[in-house]
């Protein structure tokens, strides 16, 4: 996987999905002061790219999650890619809202899902891992068996690897804040004392600042 996670890394800082701006950083709706935003959706109208995430995807999917019977999307950024999983893999594919719609069938999961069905729940970034971990909470309310998630990008948060284990669900992301960093650096995306401020960052985001 190392060489798939450095290329991906590399992918994302060409195509501008990742950006890192540590002399005028970014506000997340959370609040907190940010020197990285990252936006996987820009894959989508990048071919080359794109077919090289779900390639790698797949091969994540069939190293980790051999008897895997469904893919699950995230609404809804997680939705295209795992379409795209589900039609390389042959599998069935549905998705999960946010929240259940207010009219017709009021549904929290969209598609056909059938209980004990073995699913691997997609997301394009786990922040957090809340939103994710809200999906994988309504699939399981409903029966279905959850093998684990897998992402495009993590910013390797230790809180948010603590949700995951708590919740007794295996992640995997094709690469990682520590890689996309140290690619950002090797390839002049940033200088050095940008990298030192990056990583600082990391260890404590809601302190951090400029």
């Amino acid at each position: 996987m190392s060489e798939i996670s450095n290329k991906v890394a590399q992918y994302l800082l060409q195509i501008k999905a990742v950006e890192l701006r540590p002399q005028n950083p970014f506000t997340w709706v959370s609040g907190i002061q940010s020197p990285i935003y990252c936006d996987n959706r820009k894959i989508l109208s990048h071919p080359k790219v794109r077919n090289y995430v779900v390639e790698s995807f797949t091969k994540l999917v069939d190293n980790q999650y051999p008897h895997i019977e469904g893919v699950a999307g995230v609404a809804t950024a997680g939705i295209a890619h795992a379409a795209l999983i589900a039609w390389r893999q042959n599998l069935p594919m549905i998705y999960v809202r946010s929240k259940a719609k207010e009219h017709g069938m009021q549904n929290l999961i969209e598609g056909v899902v059938e209980k004990g069905q073995k699913v691997v729940v997609v997301e394009d970034l786990i922040s957090t891992g809340k939103s994710t971990l809200a999906a994988v909470n309504a699939l399981r309310e409903k029966e279905i068996d959850v093998l684990g998630a897998v992402a495009i990008f993590t910013y390797s948060f230790e809180e948010t690897a603590k949700r995951f284990e708590d919740a007794d669900c295996p992640f995997q992301t094709l690469s990682n804040y520590d890689i996309l960093v140290n690619e950002a650096l090797k390839h002049n995306y940033i200088s050095e004392t940008d990298f030192e401020t990056i990583k600082e960052w990391r260890i404590n985001p809601k302190k951090w600042k400029v």
